[in-house]
């Protein structure tokens, strides 16, 4: 199969062809339709985090279902599927407590002691996140296979099985932001959108969009803010306070991951406040904090895929997009062959798009 190989920081992906295992146990092998271009991804090819190379990077897919391992009984071939990267075990302690997005196990991975999902002869390439869907076809355990309606287009679909899951479940499922309450989001991306969308969808009172990209902050009211704030515009703590008359904000979702926007999420918190840190940071990175603001009873706390249960929560958030209440096509700016990925992340860093969905049929 055709895959985006990734060799060296700082160097551009090369389409090679490698090979792919059948699936054993309770794997699946997916034929891709649709992958995002996410943030993470790029975390990895400019070195900020480490990773195993050579590696196949992407995990915001949505395909078809083509083969399936002995132990597997949910999914079959032909099956219609999103493939999150929370792949879990359902027996340890977090997944016995409802929190199988924090999986202590290995489950998701081959052994040591078996052949390799990904190669080509004695060569092994590494799934970014167990996934590596930069590539024709995935093979993952089931865990992370949802099923969804046959009518959900796969370019959306695929948004679901990361950023948007992520945005929409920190709003809803880990800040539990309530009716009334102010909202503030910073970074206003793939991530930062849907944060937004969940915000609203869970009936905040004034949800503050904050970005340096005039036509994110446009497209931020369409999701659902009341007010933005350009960061451009001078600082943004002094914005924010303006906009809510020196009270603060009663929730930041932070959907950027650097030192500054974290800090003056911060910062921005009103009394008993709560910042949800939902940007994917440098591995090294260090932020401070005034300890004296804590006495005041705020809080920061982090986000890992916006709590998602796979099987509950991506369900509901197809049938949402179909029911008209999540937007999901204003969140693709563009989309792009395989053979154009290293373009695909030069869109990223150009700082103006939202998503970029590769399309395996183009």
């Amino acid at each position: 199969m055709k895959a985006a190989v990734f060799r060296e920081t700082g160097k551009a992906m090369e389409i090679e062809d490698i090979s792919i295992s059948k699936p054993i146990g309770r794997e699946v092998l997916v034929k891709l339709e649709a992958v995002g271009v996410c943030h993470s991804d790029l975390h990895i090819l400019s070195g900020d985090i480490p990773h195993p190379l050579p590696a196949i990077l992407g995990h915001e897919a949505a395909g078809i279902v083509e083969q399936v391992g002995p132990e597997v009984h949910h999914v079959k071939p032909g099956d219609h599927v999103v493939v999150c990267l929370t792949f879990h075990c359902g027996h340890c302690e977090q997944c016995g407590g409802g929190n199988s997005h924090r999986c202590t196990t290995t489950e998701a991975m081959r052994g040591p002691e078996e052949p390799p999902r990904l190669f080509r002869g004695a060569e092994r390439f590494t799934p970014f996140v167990n996934m590596g869907a930069f590539a024709e076809q995935i093979l993952v355990h089931e865990s992370g296979v949802v099923p969804m309606r046959r009518d959900m287009p796969f370019d959306r679909a695929c948004l679901i099985g990361c950023g948007v899951t992520t945005g929409l479940g920190a709003a809803i499922r880990t800040a539990g932001i309530r009716p009334g309450e102010t909202v503030a989001v910073i970074g206003c991306g793939g991530v930062g959108l849907p944060a937004i969308a969940g915000a609203a969808i869970a009936g905040a009172g004034r949800i503050i969009a904050i970005d340096q990209i005039p036509s994110k902050l446009e497209l931020a009211r369409a999701y659902g803010a009341t007010d933005a704030v350009d960061g451009k515009e001078g600082s943004v703590v002094a914005q924010v306070m303006e906009l809510t008359g020196g009270r603060g904000v009663d929730h930041v979702l932070e959907c950027v991951g650097l030192k500054q926007t974290i800090e003056d999420g911060f910062a921005v918190l009103a009394k008993g406040g709560t910042q949800t840190v939902v940007g994917a940071a440098r591995f090294d990175l260090k932020v401070e904090f005034t300890a004296l603001h804590f006495l005041r009873e705020r809080k920061v706390q982090g986000s890992m895929m916006g709590g998602v249960r796979n099987s509950i929560d991506i369900p509901r958030y197809i049938d949402m997009y179909m029911d008209g209440r999540l937007k999901l096509d204003e969140l693709i700016s563009r989309w792009r062959p395989l053979s154009e990925i290293n373009e695909a992340f030069d869109d990223m860093k150009a700082g103006a798009l939202a998503r970029t969905v590769i399309e395996f049929g183009r």
